[in-house]
């Protein structure tokens, strides 16, 4: 069974829908489940976020130390991270080094980001298994990851700056973009974490 977490700020029907297209068991819950796997969806500002997993996070931390597979996504992926400048400064939930940062206005491009992007896999990743580069999927969003290390970095995508689009570390993963509203690409790219 994959738990959808429910703290507030998921974009939590259209993620599960995608999952019982694929044929796959999943549920919403706020409670954190005791075994299965788990995703964090994510729409909104992260200290907001951290704030609403404030009773939740260390059990986050202890089930990705045991092993459950975590998926983050957009604004899910983010919490994964050590630090987020979004509004201040705030701290994430750790599972991945690196931190969150604000496009540069300076790059000419429209903030925040809506729409179709490529992706390039990286690092032979299951996350993007299948995937091909050149890919699209959808994005939604202000605020891009940077992984301290390199070898977390599942793909890439550019926005006037290359950036970590989807990140695998062990069992825990991420992708800033939104898979549930990627067609048929976003659906591979699920399937390949319910499948992990």
């Amino acid at each position: 069974m994959t738990t959808i977490l429910d703290y507030g700020m998921g974009n939590l029907r259209s993620v599960e829908k995608a999952i019982e297209k694929l044929g796959f068991p999943v549920c919403i819950s706020s409670e954190l489940p005791s075994s299965g796997k788990l995703i964090i969806p994510g729409v909104g500002a992260f200290g907001a976020a951290m704030e609403n997993l404030r009773v939740s996070r260390d059990g986050i931390k202890d089930l990705a130390r045991n092993g459950m597979s975590i998926f983050g996504i957009c604004l899910g992926q983010q919490l994964l991270f050590d630090h987020s400048e979004e509004h201040g400064s705030h701290d994430g939930l750790g599972l991945i080094r690196g931190e969150v940062k604000y496009f540069s206005k300076n790059l000419g491009m429209k903030v925040p980001s809506i729409g179709w992007s490529q992706l390039e896999p990286k690092n032979g990743k299951s996350l993007m298994k299948g995937i091909k580069p050149a890919d699209q999927v959808y994005f939604v969003h202000s605020l891009y990851t940077i992984c301290e290390d390199e070898s977390d970095v599942a793909a890439v995508s550019n926005y006037g700056i290359e950036f970590a689009s989807a990140v695998q570390r062990d069992n825990v993963w991420g992708c800033q973009f939104h898979p549930e509203k990627s067609s048929s690409v976003g659906l591979r790219i699920l399937e390949n974490f319910l499948s992990c």
